[in-house]
Order: structure tokens, then sequence, then C-alpha cells
């Protein structure tokens, strides 16, 4: 990876000045944190195949009309974005009753819920990314209602898109999370989808089995994260049978003699 002026560093991932104006370099990091990073530890080779399972899914939702950020691939780590300005909302779309959800409303965890819940998280993690409602997001002009409107429209898309998708290679979409972004054309802005979609902040459960296949893994003390990471990746036809993360790691060893 060329020396470029940092960004930003987040918990997964840290962003560099692209090599045009209006873009960015995004690379995955190994780095696993939870509860709002008072977990922290590494998923060897987490970043090889969130890096290639992002590229695939918004390669796909580009050909559905979902308009993104990202541009290309550039390596096994990095990848080519454009720059936002980013919503400070996170959106959770949840289908089944997991996580919060559960704990919150005492829904038992696996219950399939009557219909797809939107949820709104204030982004700050000194507060702990608080749950909000529209009626915040507009008190505190955090969004328009005109920009709220795409951001739910472009969610339930990108559900409808993704249930199918993991469907179809025997994985259960409980819930995830989205991020998305400002672009400025002239005066006039519009809403782009940003960040990543990974098992990091999906929840992916095997249909035959309910066996996790994300970051709950690594948020339970279950092991066998680095093997969950990769099932899904070679469900999804990127990572060939016999592949290991050692092998997907070649590129950081590399790095690091020098190579």
């Amino acid at each position: 990876m060329n020396r470029r002026r940092q960004i930003y560093e987040g918990k997964a991932k840290i962003l560099y000045e692209g090599p045009e104006p209006g873009t960015l370099i995004q690379y995955f990091k190994d780095d696993a944190t939870a509860f709002n990073a008072q977990k922290k530890g590494t998923i060897n080779g987490k970043g090889v195949i969130n890096n290639r399972i992002s590229e695939h899914v918004f390669t796909l939702l580009g050909h559905i009309g979902i308009p993104h950020h990202f541009i290309k691939r550039l390596n096994m780590r990095e990848q080519l974005v454009r720059q936002v300005e980013i919503v400070p909302i996170e959106v959770v779309v949840r289908n089944v009753a997991a996580g919060s959800l559960s704990k919150r409303l005492g829904i038992e965890e696996g219950e399939q819920l009557p219909r797809t819940i939107l949820e709104y998280y204030y982004k700050d993690d000194a507060l702990g990314d608080p749950l909000i409602t529209d009626e915040h997001i507009a008190c505190f002009g955090w969004a328009s209602q005109e920009e709220m409107h795409d951001i739910s429209d472009m969610a339930i898309r990108i559900n409808d898109f993704m249930s199918g998708m993991f469907a179809g290679i025997g994985i259960r979409l409980v819930d995830f999370k989205l991020e998305f972004g400002r672009v400025w054309e002239n005066d006039f802005s519009r809403i782009i989808l940003a960040d990543e979609i990974s098992p990091d902040g999906c929840r992916l459960w095997d249909i035959a089995t309910n066996e996790k296949l994300d970051k709950d893994r690594f948020r339970r003390d279950m092991g066998g994260e680095v093997e969950a990471y990769q099932e899904v990746a070679r469900r999804m036809g990127l990572l060939p049978e016999g592949v290991d993360s050692a092998v997907l790691d070649l590129e950081t060893h590399r790095k690091k003699r020098g190579k």
C-alpha cells in the first residue's frame, strides 16, 4: 500500500486521500470490535473477505439502480470510492428478531417479524449510537424529509434484493446496517449508499441450522469467526474451496517483508 494522506480511521477501515479529487481509498482492516469498541480483537483475513463481499454486493446493487460510492476494487484490501458527506444516521433493517431488538422488547431471538422494521441510530460512539426517531432527525436537522424518504426507500429495496440473494445460497438475512452519504453536484446534493456491506454489519444465519455466519461469533465468544466469514464468501462464489486465511493474507505478509 503506497503512503497516502490518511483522512480517517474507524473501527474496521481506514480512509486515505484518493488519486483524484472527490475520491477516497478505503482500506479494510482485520480489527474486530463489539459493544462500541469495548471488546476488541482480530479476525485474520477479515479485511480481505469483507473487501471482496462488499465489492460484490455493491456491484449487484448498482445493477438494480441503487446509487452508491463504490468505484472499483484496487487490491486485496483496498477499494476506490467516491468521497461523500456521511449522514450521521445508521439505518438498521430487521427481518428477524435478534440482538438489541430481542433484549429491548423481550422477543425471542429468531422469531420472524410480522413485517420488516427500519430503525435509526445516531452515529456517535461516545453516546453509544443511541436509537432515534424521525422526530429527532427532523428536529436536529441531521437529514431532510426528502433525504429520509430516499434513505428508507433504498433500504427497503436493498433488503428485498439481499434477502433473495442470500436465500439463494442458503443464508437467512436476519438484519443488517446501512450508511448513506451526500454527494454534491453544484448547489444540489443527493443521497447514495456508502460504507460497506459485509458479515461485519449483517446477521447471517444458515437457513437449515441457524448457525451464525457473522460477527456475532466474535461478540458472543463463540469462536470460528474466520471460518464463518470464509463460508459466506465461498457460498457467494468469491472464495475457492481450500483457500484459507493464510493464503488470503499473503498480501499482508509480503507488505511486512517489504516486497
